[in-house]
């Protein structure tokens, strides 16, 4: 630390006395100097030492002065017991008095209320209150302090006492100190830098002491003795320092915890005040013979350098050593004055006013910032430089060099013919380090330590500045006191080369032909011989490492990160291509790492190529390298063709091409042209007009113009080229019907493959004409026949499917498949059956059947079990082979049973009418009829859907109405016993209640009558639908079901359906008895009517009909049809038998009407017989068969 005068002044009055300095203090800003002298107050110009002008008010001495944080106003104090409010324009503007002489004055900074203390009390004054709130004190106040906060106001006493009180004036602290009585309190201040994590209080009394103290009253540390009686003490502004001063005639700067680190100004009298400069290192002192002195405090730099390790003083007290690559820092305190750094390796040494502290990192790790003391040589040193070794410290004097042991022993001394200039630690073995130093004389030594004689390296006329020694230490730079950069072969002692402008210099550390030196504001890299690389850089370069230069720049050290991308390329033009590696490890870009990866490979270097490429991670590059030296391997050795990949590679075409054709590959030029779509190019290098390679480049230039989104130049291409199923997928892919079909009618019919693409194309896009044209052209009928099913032109199918029966399946089945998922399933079951795919047809049907139960269309379902029956007799009549007759039986059994089902399921459709819905379009006795069917053939089994309390509900309400009281009475019994719907129960148990009043019998009337054996048959007989007594079944009419007046016969065993219906046909009815004697006979083919004498009566045969034979046996169960011969076959008239005409293997079903005035209906196409009414009217209604929806006008 230097203390330089900026002005010195000496106040005296008008008799030229000398006027003591009570008090000092700065303008916030720093420009003016406010001066306590006498009974004026003085003004001075800070820049110059000027007054600006004295300021008169008081009539006595003025003791103190102070300036207001905002600058805006100051106070003085006098022995005139005033207090004098002055503004920054040095106009007096308030004036109020104390009792006594005014002491000391404190301004708070932040309210800006002014503390003024005189001998026995203290007021505050704010400007916004009128008067001065005073309070009193046992005790002279010698000095005051308001806290950074503003909130409390230290007092020193001169019963050596502090007083901490808060702003409105009341005790909240008092520090008690030691002996007290004999040590008034003289001075006084609070740390006014606002980073301290607590308020700190120095305090300096007239016991020779310097203390520091918490808010709290808790003392800091120890007291400081000084030696001295202290005036005055103050903080500079951010509490870094403390300047103290008094009877010692000296002003001296202490740190924050009062170590002294030196004098800044020595006196000829007291110095009774001093204060800092705001925000600076200004010091103003005051003496008691009225000099006025003003220094500035310049601080040098005290810092150490090793590799990547930089240890600097710090507050004057401290080291902190950092970590130049990755800024980590550490402190050490060393609590008092610190004259010299020096660094090497894992040891630190740092020399104190009284000894040398010797520090050793705690592990060998690189990354390892901690230290703690190895050593301490406690002798007082006067030393120029100081650098550390491992087991030594070397201590610079003038010319001489003396080393010490760190026990402090001296070891050896070296004196140099001239003053040493520079020294620096170059390495080596422990112990045993060498030494570079450099002379005023221009000589540079090489010392070893443990070696008693320097080594001269060489001798230059100029004097040494600063030098460095390379890696391999086979080169040596030097900066002389011209600014010259000197560089010498160690060697052979001869310079290699110079530069001007350098006031520092470095070689790299990771790189041997490399070095830079500052200078100018400019930083200079020199690689080898190149030209120097300039860039801007403020400061001195003290290391070069890989890619950062250390710089120091006025107090602060810093890395620079410096990309080696100039002596890179310098390298590069003269094809050092494993030297620029080299650079370029040291730190370059990755642009820069590409450019040296392209030029060694351009330079056919593979092996720096290679490691390049593979620091960038570019694999294309690096696989074309492996693929070179395979070849390499395998006996290529023809650099053309490899400088050509390499520039295919770079995209550098034309030249690659060129070397191809150079080295005899121009199949290499024509490939590497067509992967690049570059086929006119391409073209220059086929070979004498090869055709296949030709029909390649077209190809591939197809392909190119495909991937390149025109289609339509493609296609041509492969037209031209004969790919003409490349050519026609793009064509389909796009639509382009015209086009393909006129490349269809081109085509050989042997192209077979790609007619059949075009025709599928041709159907995809709906040119279902075209494609029948293609598939026609091929001859392919079943393609043909398929495109007319997939466009749905069913008449074209079915002609076509005409003519070639083998296909007929696939017509008809995606026939009735289309009929199917249109909705059509009658139309489609028919097409399965056409298609001979009688299970398909069946089981449609079968669905058909089981959603329409689901559905409760019941009338449906009946329909539709009726088709299934005939399906089924269709089957069982195409199985004619011996081993199907088992098929056929179960077939057949099926037709009983869906015959049956489409029975009931017919029936049940009016009943469930009636019990779901509010009308019914049958009369009662219809109702009464159908349930009665119902309940007969429900004997036999239930089929799904069909409810028999529906069918029960329905019989009890029709006997109930129609008077058969004792059916109805049945029917309510057995209604009880099953589960009854809920909208059914009331009315089933009124019912039930209701009919208990009826008579137990049953309407005469309805009473049904076998038309066989003329027995009345009860309404309900368990043995079934037929008569109780000779088991005829009846048969009824399919509307009103009521029992028709037939009887079903059957043929004797000699006689066939066929013969039988002819006999019928020509047969003649047997006459009835009657008086006239007429006779009807035939003669040929004329019929004839005689009357006359009766013939002579032939014996006649018994009518079957009209016998007798009514007694049966009611233990016989068996029933025994009425068998027909022909001779009575012969008497019936055609008029009054029905022939149910059955296919085969169904025989015929023959009824006779015993009341031939009962006209009866046959429908032809389900055999079902009706009243000839009931049916006319049904047939009008709906306009078909009630029961099997045929049109018998069809």
């Amino acid at each position: 630390m230097r203390a330089v005068p900026i002005w010195v002044d000496k106040v005296h009055d008008r008799d030229k006395i000398d006027q003591c300095i009570w008090g000092l203090c700065f303008r916030p800003d720093g420009s003016q100097l406010i001066v306590a002298a006498g009974n004026r107050v003085l003004v001075y110009d800070t820049n110059d030492g000027s007054l600006i002008q004295p300021l008169k008010g008081h009539k006595d001495t003025v003791y103190c002065v102070c300036y207001a944080k905002d600058g805006k106003r100051f106070a003085s104090g006098s022995a005139d017991k005033s207090v004098i409010i002055w503004t920054s324009k040095l106009e007096g503007i308030l004036k109020y008095t104390h009792n006594d002489a005014i002491q000391c004055l404190a301004y708070n900074p932040v309210t800006h209320q002014l503390a003024s203390c005189a001998v026995s009390d203290f007021g505050l004054w704010s400007p916004e209150q009128k008067n001065v709130s005073k309070h009193k004190v046992n005790s002279r106040i010698t000095c005051c302090s308001w806290t950074n906060d503003g909130q409390y106001l230290a007092l020193g006493l001169y019963n050596g006492l502090v007083s901490i009180r808060n702003k409105g004036g009341e005790e909240k602290v008092k520090i008690e100190r030691p002996n007290a009585a004999t040590s008034p309190v003289w001075s006084l201040q609070w740390n006014p830098s606002r980073e301290e994590s607590y308020d700190v209080l120095a305090v300096a009394d007239w016991g020779q002491r310097l203390s520091f103290y918490q808010l709290s009253g808790k003392q800091i540390g120890k007291d400081r003795s000084l030696g001295y009686d202290p005036n005055y003490v103050g903080w500079f502004s951010k509490g870094e320092y403390v300047v103290v001063g008094g009877s010692n005639k000296q002003c001296c700067l202490h740190t924050k915890e009062g170590v002294k680190l030196g004098v800044i100004g020595d006196q000829t009298s007291w110095t009774w005040s001093a204060a800092v400069r705001p925000d600076s290192n200004y010091v103003a002192v005051g003496c008691q013979d009225g000099t006025i002195a003003y220094y500035q405090l310049i601080f040098s730099t005290v810092h150490g350098l090793y590799k990547d390790r930089y240890a600097y003083r710090d507050n004057m007290t401290d080291v902190i050593i950092q970590h130049l690559i990755t800024d980590q820092k550490v402190r050490i305190k060393c609590r008092d004055l610190v004259k010299k750094i020096a660094i090497y390796r894992h040891r630190l040494a740092v020399q104190l006013p009284d000894k040398i502290v010797i520090y050793e990192l705690y592990s060998d790790d690189a990354a390892d910032m901690h230290y703690k003391v190895k050593e301490k040589i406690n002798k007082k040193f006067d030393c120029n430089l100081l650098v550390v070794c491992s087991m030594n410290i070397i201590l610079c004097h003038d010319k001489r060099l003396q080393c010490y042991s760190f026990q402090g022993i001296k070891e050896k001394e070296w004196v140099m013919e001239s003053l040493i200039r520079y020294i620096k630690v170059i390495g080596g073995p422990s112990g045993r380090e060498g030494l570079l130093v450099g002379l005023k004389n221009g000589q540079i030594m090489k010392i070893f330590v443990d070696n008693a004689f320097p080594i001269m390296l060489l001798k230059q006329s100029t004097s040494v500045r600063c030098l460095d020694v390379s890696a391999s230490r086979t080169k040596l730079a030097v900066v002389d006191e011209h600014n010259t950069c000197l560089v010498y072969d160690i060697n052979t002692k001869d310079l290699l080369f110079q530069e001007p402008n350098a006031n520092s210099v470095a070689w790299n550390t990771h790189y041997e032909d490399m070095l830079c030196f500052s200078g100018n504001g400019l930083l200079n890299i020199k690689a080898s011989n190149f030209p120097v690389h300039q860039q801007k850089l403020q400061g001195f370069v003290v290391g070069f490492s890989g890619s950062k230069i250390f710089c120091l720049h006025i107090y602060s050290m810093s890395s620079v990160d410096v990309p080696q991308s100039a002596s890179m390329y310098q390298y590069l033009e003269k094809k050092l291509f494993r030297d620029a590696y080299k650079v370029a490890c040291l730190g370059v870009t990755d642009g820069d790492w590409e450019v040296l990866a392209h030029e060694a490979l351009e330079g056919l270097d593979f092996d720096t190529a290679k490691k390049a490429f593979i620091r960038i991670k570019d694999l294309r590059y690096l696989e074309l390298i492996h693929s070179i030296e395979e070849r390499k391997k395998r006996g290529e050795n023809d650099n053309m063709v490899f400088l050509g990949d390499i520039y295919s590679y770079q995209t550098k075409f034309n030249e690659a091409a060129k070397l191809y054709k150079k080295s005899g590959t121009e199949q290499k030029a024509m490939n590497m042209y067509t992967d690049l779509r570059m086929f006119d190019q391409a073209k220059e290098y086929i070979g004498s007009g090869d055709p296949l390679d030709k029909k390649m480049l077209i190809t591939k230039q197809a392909d190119w113009a495909k991937s390149s989104n025109e289609p339509k130049a493609a296609a041509e291409m492969y037209i031209s080229a004969g790919e003409f199923c490349k050519a026609i997928d793009i064509i389909g892919e796009h639509g382009w019907a015209d086009m393909m079909i006129d490349l269809a009618r081109k085509l050989d019919k042997a192209d077979r493959e790609a007619l059949s693409r075009a025709a599928m194309h041709l159907t995809k896009m709906e040119q279902y004409p075209f494609a029948a044209e293609v598939y026609s052209k091929m001859g392919d009928i079943r393609a043909l026949i398929n495109l007319h099913v997939e466009a749905k032109h069913w008449e074209d199918a079915f002609t076509l499917a005409e003519k070639h029966t083998e296909y007929k399946e696939e017509v008809y089945v995606p026939y009735a498949q289309w009929l199917a998922e249109n909705d059509k399933f009658d139309d489609a079951q028919e097409a399965f059956h056409k298609a001979g795919l009688q299970g398909e047809a069946v089981k449609v049907l079968e669905q058909l059947t089981h959603n329409a139960v689901i559905e409760s269309r019941f009338n449906d379902a009946g329909y539709y079990f009726w088709k299934l029956s005939m399906q089924c007799l269709d089957i069982a009549r195409a199985e004619d082979d011996e081993e199907d007759l088992e098929k056929r039986e179960e077939m057949l059994a099926k037709f009983q049973d869906f015959q049956r089902k489409s029975d009931m399921y017919y029936a049940y459709h009016s009943i469930q009418r009636y019990t779901d819905e509010p009308f019914t379009s049958h009369l009662p006795e219809a109702l009464f009829n159908i349930s009665r069917y119902l309940l007969h053939m429900i004997q036999g089994g239930i089929p799904h859907g069909i409810s028999k309390v529906g069918t029960l509900y329905a019989l009890a309400k029709q006997s109930k109405n129609l008077g058969a009281f004792k059916l109805a009475r049945y029917a309510y019994e057995k209604l009880q016993s099953l589960r009854i719907p809920s909208r059914f129960q009331e009315a089933v148990d009124v019912g039930s209640v209701m009919i208990r009043s009826k008579a137990f019998q049953d309407h005469d009337e309805l009473l049904p009558m076998c038309y066989r054996c003329s027995t009345t048959n009860p309404l309900l007989n368990n043995g079934g639908n037929c008569c109780v007594n000779c088991r005829q079944p009846f048969v009824h009419s399919f509307v009103s079901f009521e029992v028709l007046p037939l009887v079903e016969f059957v043929l004797d065993s000699s006689l066939t359906d066929e013969e039988a219906v002819q006999i019928l046909d020509l047969s003649i009815p047997k006459e009835k008895k009657e008086d006239r004697h007429w006779k009807e006979g035939r003669i040929g083919q004329a019929q004839t009517l005689r009357l006359g004498q009766p013939e002579e009566e032939e014996p006649e045969d018994e009518d079957p009909f009209s016998a007798k034979p009514m007694t049966f046996d009611q233990e016989d169960t068996e029933f025994r049809p009425v068998v027909v011969t022909r001779s009575v076959l012969q008497t019936l008239s055609r008029s009054e038998v029905y022939i149910l005409k059955w296919p085969k293997p169904l025989r015929y079903q023959f009824f006779r009407s015993l009341l031939p005035d009962v006209t009866i209906t046959q429908c032809p196409k389900c055999n079902k017989l009706f009243h000839t009414d009931d049916f006319e009217l049904q047939y009008l209604q709906k306009g078909h068969c009630p029961f099997c929806r045929s049109n018998l006008e069809d």
